[in-house]
């Protein structure tokens, strides 16, 4: 059934007062709030319609109304207004960045940091993991005698470390014509191209230390594999929402926020430049909890993605304020890449 004019404009009243106040609402707050010139009466004719097309419930029979997930998608598809932040908002997003390392993951943690004091929910950040991304430098740091680390930079200017095991009686100077060798095979090639590399080949200009190669060849092909970096900031928000104060609410939404496989399911995203996807409740994601919602912004400049960044809260969610700070952040983070 298409919804009337007058029922989308009540059911939007509804959301926007109870994304507010978490209080049901009634056809009386409507009418002295919003709809001065029409009587309860018949805003409580439109509620009961839209309760019987699914898109209110009624949690007790002497209460108000409750959108159901069905009305929030079309509320954030079709009723939602935009919302501007205000100056200092802005300013305080431009500020976070300024004078930040060239490391994406330096401003990865920095954007989840924004956009959860901002948004007053938990955020989310999965750094992009791209594999036309091309590796610059890889370089094997000695720090013990049969242990070392492991250090690839890319085009990205991101870095990534991990520990590989040297054979014993390794001098340094084998491990510096080791490492030149590594560099004239990989060095200008995309991690795509690197998993693609030939090992019985290669290893035969590696035949003395092909056990190191072989580490070095596993931590690129993991570092494209393992999805990005995830990183949460304000967990503790969760427990200032109504929906939450139980603890079985809590454990269903902390088994989500608390497992990096699931938050880069829930995260991954093939969309280019600012691009916004909404998931209401269990919508295309099983282990989403019904009461949730997860809104995630995927960046990128000049062909390059970013990474994606949202967050995560009650399906009572102020959607609103959410889209607009995901918004305003990546286009100041696509202003700060670009200029790299």
């Amino acid at each position: 059934m298409e919804l009337s004019e007058r029922k989308k404009k009540i059911l939007q009243y509804v959301i926007d007062d109870y994304i507010q106040t978490a209080v049901p609402v009634s056809s009386k707050s409507i009418t002295e709030k919003h709809l001065t010139t029409v009587s309860s009466a018949t805003v409580r004719s439109e509620l009961s319609t839209l309760e019987e097309l699914g898109y209110l419930l009624q949690p007790h029979t002497s209460s108000g109304r409750v959108p159901s997930n069905e009305a929030y998608k079309l509320y954030v598809n079709e009723l939602m207004v935009k919302e501007k932040l205000s100056e200092r908002e802005l300013e305080y997003i431009e500020e976070a960045f300024l004078n930040r390392s060239k490391n994406i993951d330096v401003i990865l943690k920095s954007a989840a940091k924004v956009i959860s004091e901002l948004t007053q929910y938990t955020s989310v950040a999965l750094s992009a993991r791209d594999s036309e991304e091309v590796v610059r430098t890889v370089k094997i740091l000695r720090f013990r005698e049969n242990e070392a680390l492991l250090i690839i930079v890319t085009d990205n200017k991101l870095l990534k470390d991990s520990i590989i095991t040297l054979p014993d009686g390794m001098t340094d100077d084998a491990v510096e014509e080791l490492n030149e060798l590594i560099n004239e095979l990989i060095s200008g090639k995309t991690f795509g191209e690197v998993g693609k590399i030939d090992l019985d080949k290669s290893l035969r200009e590696f035949t003395e230390y092909k056990e190191v190669f072989i580490s070095v060849i596993r931590a690129l092909k993991e570092y494209i594999s393992t999805g990005g970096e995830v990183v949460l900031e304000g967990e503790d928000k969760m427990f200032s929402h109504p929906e939450y104060s139980d603890i079985e609410s809590v454990k269903s939404l902390m088994s989500v926020v608390t497992s990096k496989d699931k938050l880069v399911e829930l995260m991954s995203d093939d969309g280019k430049d600012i691009q916004i996807n909404i998931k209401i409740g269990t919508e295309g994601y099983d282990d989403l909890p019904s009461d949730c919602s997860v809104v995630t912004a995927t960046y990128s400049t000049n062909g390059v993605k970013i990474g994606t960044y949202g967050v995560i809260g009650p399906t009572r969610m102020d959607y609103k304020k959410v889209i607009s700070v995901l918004e305003n952040v990546g286009k100041i983070l696509e202003s700060i890449v670009s200029k790299w």
